[in-house]
């Protein structure tokens, strides 16, 4: 792995054991909790409803994903 890719990901590791990342984290999950397939009532409040939920999963999983892709490139 070059200079700039390890820098990247220690950043990036730095700002994910941050207490704010965690609040972050927190929040996400808070929303992410609100969104209620049940309550939509059209195709259009489904598929925003989806696109939110691809989105909170994204950031919600950035973690885990970015300890895997550092372990996979160290090798």
């Amino acid at each position: 792995m070059d200079r700039a890719l390890q820098e990247y990901y220690e950043s990036r590791f730095e700002t994910m054991s941050s207490k704010g990342w965690e609040q972050f984290i927190e929040d996400t999950l808070d929303i992410k909790n609100t969104i209620s397939i049940e309550s939509l009532n059209s195709n259009e409040q489904l598929w925003f409803a989806k696109g939110q939920l691809d989105i909170l999963n994204w950031v919600l999983s950035l973690k885990e994903a970015s300890e895997r892709a550092y372990e996979d490139l160290s090798k």
